[in-house]
């Protein structure tokens, strides 16, 4: 059958086996040609298979951490590479002088920086009514923590609202390279205002020049000057010596900036608004416009002084109290008392003395604080202190301690531990001069204050006006006198200690006499007790300068009355 039926077998030749044994020499060996290829063993699939397995597996787990568990983070960075916001900042207000002249404006700064930098005059004398600011600031990564100038004093921090503007804002867009695809200004931003001051630039720092030759020349260690519009209450000039560099401060230089902090002097302080010191002498005028306003004596009634006046002592007669006058002035009335200064006519109306009644320290207390030498001015500019007028009340609670008559009569020559701001003084004799009338100063052009009118009668400011006149003329203010100008006049030789090593020698009045425009007040602070060239000599040499340079706020005075 078919199914049995043998295959057949094809034998091979010999010649045919040896035909592959013939072509071996032409083989590529180089393409594996000729080779026995055997097939892949178990164990090397399986490390094959191993590796490209722990590799998925480190692959998912990075997608893992990546999508999951820093997923948020990630996505916040990617928005933020992609949009972005920042600050346009705005320009700061310029700050003008009364005549115009740039005093603090805005400058093209440091490349790195994206605000501009705040420049200020080079004119001497202004630090203390300019202030300084700080700039924004950055922290350790890049973003801005303070996003506004900063005023630090003076106008700069006292107008900080008015002068700092609204910031701006920028969105932008980056690629994943950090290139800028494009950028829209989302807000505008608002410039801040200019600011026009009273101040003169130039008459102040020369009055700064005068006053640091001065203290140089008679060892004085610091000083103080403003002059102010009696009718509205414009401050025309205020200077405290020694100042400050605002760009300095604003700069941040810190090898200078030590060198201020370090300076006994307190170079930072506005001594017109801020520094307390004793009046002395320059109180003697409200003294005697109090005791005329309370009728306890006629003006023309003579009081002598021998130097010095003697107070019995009823427990123990052999040991009198002695009040010392500065000089034996001899027979002296309220006109020339003010002229030439006699403590003891002031002892006697202050505390009274023999059948003369004195005005007691209520009164005075009254007197002096209706004329604001306790009070701050209300001056816009920040860090103004208020003064001190001793009563029993302050003596107990302070010293526990009860009330002498010596201390009224220590008070009543501006002494003990009364206690006042050079603008407050100004003010109270800006209101002397205009006939009663306290005014709020100010610095900023336009501004409004609401005057206070003191209830005094004109004869009594009469004969205070001719005490002074007088004074300046041939009294303790002579140097005053000139052939340009007429002065009412009062000094004042404050000592700061008991053994009388040093004073603070005050100058203050007014001019024209006839029609008062300015007051005025120079303190050179600490100086010599023996050093006989004090307040009004300098403030004279001032005058001459304003005649020369000036002659708007001085001699031509007279031709507007005209």
């Amino acid at each position: 059958m078919r199914f049995f039926k043998k295959k057949k077998i094809t034998p091979i030749d010999f010649d045919e086996i040896l035909v592959d044994s013939s072509n071996l020499p032409d083989f590529n060996r180089g393409r594996l040609e000729g080779r026995l290829e055997m097939p892949i063993s178990y164990k090397g699939l399986f490390a094959v298979g191993g590796f490209f397995s722990l590799i998925a597996l480190i692959f998912l787990g990075q997608l893992f951490k990546l999508q999951i568990i820093e997923g948020k983070e990630y996505a916040d960075r990617s928005a933020n590479n992609r949009l972005d916001t920042s600050y346009i900042f705005a320009e700061r207000g310029v700050i003008y002088d009364r005549k115009g002249e740039r005093l603090a404006w805005n400058a093209e700064g440091e490349a790195s920086r994206d605000f501009a930098e705040r420049v200020y005059t080079d004119r001497r004398g202004l630090g203390q009514v300019l202030g300084y600011v700080n700039y924004p600031r950055k922290d350790s990564s890049g973003f801005y923590f303070r996003t506004d100038y900063v005023g630090q004093g003076g106008v700069e921090s006292a107008y900080e609202d008015v002068l700092k503007g609204k910031n701006g804002e920028r969105l932008f867009e980056v690629d994943a390279l950090g290139n800028l695809v494009s950028e829209h200004i989302v807000h505008m931003p608002e410039s801040g205002e200019p600011i026009t001051l009273t101040i003169d630039a130039e008459l102040t720092e020369a009055l700064y020049d005068h006053i640091a030759t001065s203290a140089a020349k008679a060892n004085f260690r610091s000083g103080a000057a403003a002059i102010m519009d009696v009718e509205t209450g414009e401050i025309l000039t205020m200077v405290s010596y020694p100042s400050f560099d605002p760009e300095v401060m604003t700069r941040g230089s810190s090898e200078e900036i030590d060198s201020y902090n370090d300076d006994e002097r307190l170079p930072f302080l506005n001594k017109v608004i801020s520094g307390l010191y004793t009046p002395g002498s320059i109180v003697k005028p409200f003294m005697a416009l109090a005791a005329l306003e309370e009728n306890i004596i006629d003006p023309n009634k003579v009081i002598v002084s021998t130097g010095a006046l003697t107070v019995p002592n009823p427990y123990t007669p052999s040991r009198p109290s002695v009040f010392s006058d500065w000089k034996a002035h001899g027979a002296v009335t309220m006109r020339t008392a003010i002229q030439v200064s006699s403590n003891v006519y002031f002892y006697v109306i202050g505390g009274g003395f023999g059948d003369q009644k004195g005005l007691g320290i209520e009164k005075i207390s009254k007197y002096m604080h209706a004329f604001g030498f306790d009070e701050p001015t209300g001056i816009t500019l920040g860090g103004e202190e208020h003064g001190l007028i001793p009563t029993p009340a302050w003596k107990k609670e302070r010293l526990d301690e009860e009330w002498r008559l010596g201390d009224t009569y220590h008070t009543s020559i501006g002494q003990f531990s009364f206690q006042t701001t050079p603008l407050a003084a100004l003010r109270a004799y800006a209101a002397i001069a205009n006939g009663g009338t306290l005014h709020t100063p100010y610095i900023v052009a336009g501004e409004k204050n609401t005057p206070i009118a003191l209830p005094i009668a004109p004869s009594s400011l009469r004969v205070i006006h001719e005490g002074m006149k007088l004074a300046a003329e041939d009294g303790t203010a002579r140097a005053l006198k000139r052939g340009d100008m007429s002065f009412g006049g009062k000094t004042g030789t404050a000592e700061l200690d008991a053994q009388k090593k040093y004073v603070n020698s005050w100058v203050v009045g007014f001019y024209p006499y006839e029609k008062p425009k300015y007051a005025f007040l120079l303190l050179m602070e600490r100086g010599p007790y023996a050093n006989l060239f004090g307040a009004s000599p300098i403030m004279s040499q001032f005058f001459t300068w304003m005649r020369d340079n000036t002659p708007e706020y001085f001699t031509d005075l007279y031709t507007e009355e005209e």
